[in-house]
């Protein structure tokens, strides 16, 4: 087994919650993409077996696979634990000759690490052989702006070959989000009325209902614009939003995913555009500055400025200690006859998954009232669907190993989803837009609610 998986970052909670039961899953699934050692880079003074311990405890209970000791016996004799402070560069020379010992010459890395690290490992890097010829995968955030992400960009891009950059947006993982090409071009009912003529809104909602944690260093400079919504929200609605592709390769994706970014109509009125929340209760998380302005919340109205969405609001929202762990698209179809109420089209993300249509009926009886009826098609309910289905990030793992791309987010995608979040934090800075407190366990602040209704709007849950 001439083939290394490396962890930076291997006794941090990604690794643990995520990354090491997505790799017992593809393990036991015995697929062809397990042929690899799983190297484990951490600066604890643990032996191989005391970090399988830890392990077993985080598999049982996040594996989608059930857990079985001989399984986890097979598992663990993949991983090794490599004792280094990567953040020292002279320690790499070590790390390489244990490759060279164990004859280890094709290379897949993991930085599951804070991005002022990415730099310094690749640095550190040049002293393994083959490094620079192996693939990389960048936990996000990309950069802490537009500035530091481009640089960070170069110097990646001065190591690893533009093609074995795959940076990650686990989003991009879930079956749901992957199922919204399906959804909307192979059933004419959507596919031939998905646009700005049928349809009245789009809203993306994303709601968490857990705080900052133990992620405050990082959170209090960040905020749920940066955190949320210049990856992962920005990138399903590229999704949502793409013009139908003439191929469907990675590249014709790509290139109809970054169209849609790049018309992204930039915002003259803030006030009419934005509104910022931050919890009760969030000035005294830890690490959290007393006086902190830090939005935890996020509401978005904006545009896309090409034929096929002219004028449609496309409504983004997403926020920390929400009433509920929810993330789902709904599309709002315009009303054709008053008396009715519109049709509406919803894909859940997580935590369930699955496809919930309403539309009219009439109601039963002698009368010629119309009701609403509803069809759920509830995909993480069945138990073989579960089983079967990897989890977001087993599945970008696998695609990371076989080159598939089509499943990570593009530099040039990166780059242009920065450009529109800074655009819009200059603008709010500017005008002295306000941090609107809410309550935990709520929808958000009502001038969310507000926004929506002075565009005769509401959201959809």
């Amino acid at each position: 087994m001439n083939r290394a998986f490396t962890i930076f970052g291997g006794t941090g909670d990604l690794t643990f919650r995520k990354l090491m039961p997505a790799w017992y899953n593809i393990t036991t699934a015995n697929a062809a993409e397990s042929d690899f050692r799983i190297v484990i880079i951490g600066r604890r003074d643990y032996s191989t077996e005391q970090y399988c311990e830890l392990v077993r405890e985080w598999i049982k209970q996040f594996a989608r696979l059930p857990y079985d000791e001989a399984a986890f016996d097979r598992f663990c004799q993949r991983i090794t634990y490599f004792k280094m402070d990567f953040s020292d560069l002279v320690e790499y020379e070590r790390l390489a000759q244990f490759y060279s010992k164990e004859n280890i010459t094709e290379h897949i890395f993991y930085f599951a690490v804070a991005p002022a690290f990415f730099a310094v490992i690749a640095n550190g890097l040049k002293a393994v052989d083959n490094a620079g010829s192996g693939k990389v995968i960048l936990e996000k955030p990309f950069g802490e702006n537009l500035e530091a992400a481009k640089k960070l960009n170069i110097q990646l891009e001065e190591f690893f070959p533009i093609e074995n950059i795959y940076r990650i947006d686990h989003y991009l993982g879930k079956e749901m989000v992957r199922n919204i090409q399906t959804i909307r071009f192979t059933n004419p009912i959507f596919a031939n009325l998905w646009n700005s003529q049928y349809i009245e809104s789009v809203q993306i909602s994303a709601f968490e209902d857990l705080g900052v944690g133990s992620r405050g260093n990082y959170y209090d400079t960040s905020g749920a614009l940066k955190d949320m919504v210049q990856n992962h929200l920005f990138q399903i609605l590229s999704i949502v939003a793409m013009e139908w592709p003439e191929h469907f390769s990675t590249q014709a994706m790509h290139d109809a995913q970054l169209r849609v970014l790049k018309s992204l109509r930039r915002v003259k009125d803030i006030r009419d555009s934005l509104i910022l929340g931050q919890y009760k209760g969030y000035r005294q998380e830890k690490n959290i500055a007393p006086d902190s302005a830090t939005e935890t919340y996020a509401a978005l109205r904006l545009f896309i400025d090409n034929e096929r969405w002219w004028n449609t609001p496309f409504y983004i929202r997403t926020g920390k200690k929400l009433k509920c762990r929810e993330m789902q698209i709904a599309i709002v179809f315009r009303q054709t006859f008053i008396a009715a109420s519109r049709n509406i089209l919803i894909i859940k993300i997580q935590p369930n998954e699955g496809v919930h249509l309403q539309f009219n009926v009439k109601k039963p009886g002698g009368t010629d009232e119309i009701t609403q009826a509803k069809m759920d098609f509830v995909q993480s309910s069945s138990f073989v669907n579960k089983i079967n289905t990897p989890e977001a990030y087993e599945r970008l793992i696998t695609a990371c190993v076989r080159g598939e791309r089509s499943w990570f987010s593009q530099w040039d995608q990166i780059e242009t989803s920065w450009e529109f979040v800074e655009h819009l934090k200059n603008l709010y800075r500017w005008d002295k837009l306000p941090v609107f407190a809410y309550e935990q366990g709520t929808d958000g602040p009502v001038e969310a609610e507000n926004l929506l209704k002075r565009f005769g709007h509401a959201w959809v849950f």
